[in-house]
């Protein structure tokens, strides 16, 4: 009898009988009994070598987290990292700056420390066949999915909210509470990623509702970092051209956004509303609270390892899951 016998037996990964016989902490109380048990009915003792096998299997999953500063992201690794090890996972955080080549990294990371998969937390959004072969483990995109690339459903898996849906909504709650000067500040109307899908559902509710869009209150920042928004917000406010509302795609650019007005003499709701998107803890507390669209947290980390560890473990195959972001009434929006 070998250990995939027992591990076949037991209804459990290779790597979970390997745990046990190292007395590694990873593994579930139910798990280990049940492997032990079936150790001694069977009466398995694994060789020295057998043993030095095992150990060199790894149960490691990696994040690879694309832009170090995110905020949002921040708030996911914690519970990310707890699901992981609940399910006999070791986690491994790669970290990388938003203009780094994220499967790239992940292809590297995955080859120098033998994954198991890989949950990539941010990254572009057109993918093709020929970029993913090389990560060569299951994986699950986390935040985003591949809404301009060539992979087919069966060739990836992700979690996310609706994007463009979100950029929608942002336009229709201004729209609503009678805006028509609005400004948009985002990473790029060309970025591939959720900057572009959010853009392209902010100009469609304008559309629809008959509100032209003047170029001049487009801001591109070319980053989501919290400098590049503020110093984007001053460079839109310098330049003269008039809005009552700002839609910041992301919670972090919407928090130096105000900044930047309130340092212009620009209150914010009286002179400007301003909306994000993500619902980081940290909104709540800025003054004015923001009004924002909460990505559901929990969801989005529980789907992403649940999906993660049934690829992994044989139990499912490639999938895509579309998440609700919900408005969440702040202070920072006022009707006109």
């Amino acid at each position: 009898m070998t250990i995939k016998d027992i591990a076949l037996c037991c209804g459990v990964s290779v790597s979970t009988v390997s745990r046990v016989l190292n007395n590694h902490p990873n593994v579930s109380e139910k798990a280990r009994e049940k492997v032990l048990r079936a150790i001694q009915e069977h009466h398995f003792v694994p060789n020295s070598s057998a043993r030095d096998l095992v150990k060199l299997e790894s149960d490691s999953v990696g994040l690879v987290l694309r832009g170090i500063a995110n905020s949002f992201f921040a708030e996911l690794l914690p519970p990310m990292e707890q699901l992981l090890l609940d399910a006999g996972y070791t986690p491994i955080l790669h970290q990388i700056h938003s203009g780094t080549d994220e499967l790239e990294a992940a292809a590297r990371l995955a080859r120098a420390k033998r994954l198991k998969g890989l949950i990539l937390l941010g990254g572009s959004n057109d993918y093709s066949r020929e970029q993913t072969a090389a990560l060569k483990v299951p994986f699950v995109l986390c935040t985003y999915t591949n809404s301009f690339g060539n992979l087919a459903p069966n060739q990836y898996s992700s979690v996310t909210i609706d994007d463009r849906k979100t950029g929608y909504d942002a336009a229709r709650l201004l729209l609503e509470h009678g805006h028509r000067r609005i400004a948009i500040l985002l990473d790029s109307v060309r970025d591939r990623s959720v900057s572009e899908l959010r853009w392209m559902g902010f100009r469609q509710a304008l559309e629809e509702a008959g509100v032209p869009f003047d170029p001049a209150l487009l801001a591109e920042s070319v980053s989501f970092d919290m400098d590049g928004a503020y110093r984007r917000t001053k460079e839109l406010l310098a330049a003269g051209t008039a809005f009552t509302a700002l839609f910041a795609v992301s919670d972090t650019m919407a928090i130096a956004a105000i900044r930047a007005l309130h340092e212009a003499g620009r209150s914010v709701p009286a002179d400007c509303s301003v909306v994000g998107v993500d619902g980081i803890a940290l909104t709540r507390y800025t003054i004015p609270s923001l009004t924002t669209f909460v990505q559901p947290q929990k969801e989005l980390v529980c789907t992403a390892v649940r999906t993660l560890v049934d690829l992994i473990e044989g139990r499912g195959g490639n999938r895509q899951i579309v998440l609700d972001a919900a408005p969440r009434r702040g202070q920072s929006v006022r009707q006109l």
